[in-house]
């Protein structure tokens, strides 16, 4: 009787134990562990990289547990990528601080929501090759007395900021003499900052500051001919991605396929289609 208790006793371990491989077996095409999908963060709430919009109209891909979709510029790349890889595009929209912690948690496969593969987050987080670049600038109120500005320096005594955990924030002090606000979690706090005077400027890209002076008759975008010294990983785009992944190789090759035409096509159209622009 006890020798065939031990049988069964084993028996059962043996089939936790195949049970458990099988849960714990990752999918090394991603760091979410499904085959089928292709899951992607963003903040949608960086026009024209990608923003949230009511319904699926010019392409917005449905975002996971929400009655909302998602649109814009990385939102396209993403549906290309999702595409070459064989798999359903998953959008969830994530806060911009919880994004690196939700790719190296498995909840996400990879951040494509505008971010720069900069020194600081390359420590903790893998980049595909480059897919846009952009130039920093600033975004004012049209008829103010920095809309002419043609040097940072012009911008001396001003208020300024720029979105947290960005190195569009760390570049402010390269401003002499101006009043460094405190940085703001998005784009849109920074939009509302600007109108109500609260600030006289942000530091932007130029495609999100095309899409603020669409957005709103009363923003200017000001470009510079002395402008912020910043490092050409800092003004271009990538795919972010979990240490290690399988996936780099392969979203790297869907990236070459797309031409430098198509990537600024994609993004003209992007910000022709931002909702706040209609």
């Amino acid at each position: 009787m006890r020798k065939n208790s031990y049988v069964v006793i084993t028996m059962i371990l043996a089939a936790i134990l195949l049970l458990a491989a099988c849960g714990s077996d990752t999918d090394k095409t991603g760091s979410t562990g499904n085959k089928d999908t292709f899951k992607v963060g963003l903040e949608a709430g960086y026009a024209p990289f990608n923003w949230t919009q009511m319904d699926d109209s010019n392409g917005a891909v449905k975002i996971d547990g929400n009655a909302e979709y998602a649109g814009g510029y990385d939102v396209e790349i993403a549906k290309k990528i999702a595409d070459a890889l064989g798999k359903e595009l998953v959008i969830v929209k994530t806060e911009w601080s919880g994004l690196p912690p939700a790719l190296t948690s498995g909840k996400i496969d990879a951040i494509i929501a505008g971010m720069s593969p900069t020194d600081d987050r390359k420590e903790s987080i893998d980049f595909s090759d480059n897919y846009y670049k952009s130039n920093l600038v600033m975004v004012v109120k049209k008829g103010g007395k920095y809309e002419g500005a043609t040097s940072i320096q012009d911008f001396k005594g001003a208020k300024v900021t720029a979105q947290i955990n960005t190195f569009h924030y760390s570049v402010i002090e390269q401003i002499d003499g101006v009043i460094q606000e405190t940085a703001m979690d998005d784009f849109p706090a920074m939009r509302v900052a600007l109108e109500s005077g609260m600030i006289d400027g942000y530091v932007s890209e130029r495609p999100e500051a095309i899409s603020a002076s669409a957005a709103n008759e009363n923003f200017a975008m000001v470009e510079f001919t002395e402008g912020f010294v910043a490092s050409d990983d800092d003004i271009a785009v990538a795919v972010g991605l979990e240490k290690g992944s399988d996936l780099a190789t392969e979203i790297n090759e869907a990236l070459a396929e797309i031409s430098e035409e198509e990537r600024q096509d994609i993004m003209d159209t992007a910000i022709m289609n931002q909702p706040a622009a209609q």
